[in-house]
């Protein structure tokens, strides 16, 4: 079958056809590392990789039997819902989102009924988006749906947690942002890392003083807010390449992605650098997409410094998206691309010439080497400790599969568990845990297939396909090798801005070839069990996990807040160098975290071996049962644990302070 190009393409020269018989190939060939390697991703990926290269060359096939003719791309017998219950269905979704909130506030925490909850609140949305017949669908409609889903999921959480929720918020808020309350000026942070990226608590920081209120408060009032707001950037740059209904449909993905829930309840930098990241999106395919004017591309450079001035893990993800671009750019001048290029289906993209991105990729690179090499941090600039924690990864620990886990970020000893084995439970929960992501990178998959054949490939839509590919390597493939120094757990909410969008793409694609029966089965799978998944993840309940034998909690109540305040006071909130070493506080994982960033004491976790005694002078112990904590092993490996408060209160020691929840204990001067 020939189309009218200028080299008569055929389906079997087509580069989507090739990518995809390549891309089934390598599924085959990477099946067998199930076998010698037991991460999760090892195991799933493959077999997601080779269906959702089944599923393209199965929509290949199906549109040379129709005819490739615009005419012949609709909807192919889909079942729609009736319109007096897609009339019905989003008053639905008000009480059940009226059900979420009164349910917190009954039960005082999000429970794991809450997240049932969530789970089919979230399934009815994007079950209105897929299947709702063309005359019923209204995206101003959904749209507000989705903005109060992501309201109420966050600031349930929010309500409901005494304090701060996440170990990096307590070192923002009250330590950095009350560092620059206290001075005045930023110069209350002079000697951290932060102090050339200062907008997030700045912001925080300004907000309690505008509307005076506590700067947990203002936290929540000013980036809190901005959060769930910022996923309608997803649609804004979404819909700049597909109709509204997928514009849509990828908003809704976005919304309920685990980590995007995570960064919206741990609010940090990382979520400040979020926001700017998702208009960074937006303002970049936008000027690819339109005939833009200086206020467009000068939008763009604008962003870009915020992000730099924000957090500087999102500023290198920013920079791989614009090299990305830089690549695309490449792509279409010096390849065959652009010999086609005003051979584009028109009907799918608009023609437009590609856009020089050179001189923005060299000023943003050059700003970020420059304000790295002014950055304090661990005595020396922020780009040479980088650089040097770098290279001694690859000297010393690189090499191929050295896995990390899922959960791993490059620290905490939770992320070190070691067992002997996982049990049936953890293998589950290992699996709940990336589903959603699975699911998503399937369609993605699909997506990506789809706009690499020349007539639809341009340089907005070959930016985001390599974007996602290079985001990949950092989060899935460098970890492979032990290479853990750029923190891939931060990576995926960035990621999944990419990912939704080729998702929804692909599943556009598919509803508009493939056999109805096959379709109906994969959107399915995206209505009822995405959704759940992303929910059930362990960064969408960090608050109160789901699995709390598998899971710490990283949020603490009363008790152990105030708990926190009393052992600071009577200690004086000594500094880490002022203390003899046996005079550390020894506990478990993740409270030690709260003690030592809120600097009431310096505190690390404790070596628990089994069948010796705890040998530490100064310990405490919390009753808690909302969250696994964590202790060492004999070999220095946290471990998952129910320790009883005689092992770490020994009869030598005396009882300080207790409140019935955390008790404090010492060595006894008689011993």
């Amino acid at each position: 079958m020939a189309y009218s190009s200028s080299n008569h393409e055929t389906w079997y020269t087509r580069v989507d056809v090739i990518a995809a018989i390549v891309g089934l190939a390598m599924a085959l060939a990477m099946f067998p590392l199930r076998f010698v390697a037991s991460q999760v991703y090892v195991k799933t990926i493959p077999i997601v990789l080779g269906v959702a290269c089944g599923l393209y060359l199965l929509a290949v096939r199906a549109d040379r039997r129709r005819g490739t003719g615009t005419s012949a791309r609709r909807q192919r017998g889909l079942p729609t819902l009736p319109s007096g219950l897609t009339m019905a269905l989003p008053s639905v979704v008000l009480l059940g989102l009226a059900a979420m909130v009164l349910l917190t506030a009954l039960q005082g925490t999000r429970t794991p009924l809450f997240f049932g909850l969530s789970s089919v609140v979230a399934t009815l949305v994007l079950g209105q988006i897929v299947f709702a017949d063309e005359r019923d669908f209204h995206g101003g409609l959904l749209l507000f749906q989705i903005v109060c889903f992501a309201f109420v999921f966050r600031f349930t959480a929010l309500y409901a947690t005494p304090g701060l929720i996440g170990i990096d918020a307590w070192t923002h808020i009250t330590n950095l942002a009350e560092s620059i309350y206290a001075a005045e000026s930023v110069s209350g942070i002079a000697d951290d890392k932060h102090y050339a990226s200062p907008f997030y608590h700045l912001l925080v920081v300004a907000s309690a003083l505008l509307y005076d209120v506590s700067l947990i408060t203002a936290l929540y009032l000013s980036v809190g807010v901005v959060m769930p707001l910022s996923i309608l950037l997803v649609y804004a740059t979404t819909h700049l390449l597909v109709p509204q209904r997928w514009a849509v449909l990828a908003t809704g993905l976005y919304a309920v992605a685990s980590y995007v829930s995570h960064w919206g309840i741990h609010i940090i930098p990382t979520s400040m650098g979020l926001v700017f990241f998702l208009g960074v999106l937006y303002a970049l395919v936008r000027v690819m997409r339109i005939e833009y004017a200086t206020r467009d591309f000068g939008l763009l450079v604008l962003l870009t410094v915020a992000v730099i001035l924000t957090h500087q893990v999102s500023t290198f993800i920013m920079l791989v998206v614009l090299v990305a671009a830089f690549l695309a750019q490449l792509v279409f001048v010096l390849s065959p691309f652009e010999v086609g290029y005003s051979q584009l289906e028109t009907s799918v993209f608009r023609a437009q010439k590609p856009v020089n991105l050179v001189g923005l990729v060299v000023f943003d690179l050059g700003l970020t080497i420059f304000m790295w090499s002014l950055t304090p941090f661990r005595e020396e600039s922020f780009l040479a400790t980088v650089l040097s924690w770098l290279h001694s990864t690859l000297v010393d620990s690189a090499g191929f599969l050295n896995l990390a886990g899922p959960s791993d970020d490059g620290g905490g000893e939770a992320a070190e568990a070691a067992s002997a084995g996982p049990t049936l439970l953890e293998q589950v929960v290992q699996y709940v845990d990336v589903l959603g992501f699975l699911v998503l990178l399937g369609a993605m998959f699909v997506g990506c297939l789809y706009v690499v054949r020349r007539k639809r490939a341009e340089q907005s839509v070959v930016t985001l396909l390599f974007a996602a590919a290079i985001m990949l390597v950092f989060v899935l493939g460098l970890p492979m090798f032990g290479i853990r120094n750029f923190i891939p757990t931060r990576w995926f909410a960035f990621l999944y801005v990419p990912m939704v969008i080729f998702a929804a793409i692909g599943l556009r694609h598919l509803v508009t070839t493939v056999d109805a029966r096959v379709v109906f089965a994969c959107l399915l799978v995206v209505v009822l069990v995405y959704p759940g998944a992303m929910i059930f993840a362990a960064e969408s309940n960090a608050d109160q996990p789901v699995f709390p034998d598998q899971h710490e909690r990283l949020a603490y109540d009363e008790d152990e807040l105030a708990a926190v305040s009393t052992i600071g006071e009577m200690a004086g909130e000594p500094r880490p160098s002022e203390m003899r070493p046996d005079q550390v506080l020894y506990t478990d994982h993740p409270y030690q975290t709260v003690l030592k960033r809120t600097h009431a004491h310096h505190a690390d976790t404790a070596t628990v071996a089994d069948g010796e005694p705890v040998d530490h002078d100064v310990t405490l112990h919390r009753s808690t049962d909302a969250g696994a904590t964590y202790y060492r092993d004999a070999n220095g490996f946290g471990q998952a644990r129910d320790i009883p408060e005689t092992r770490l209160c020994r009869s030598t020691q005396a009882t300080v302070y207790t409140n019935g929840d955390v008790s404090l204990c010492v060595a006894s001067p008689a011993t």
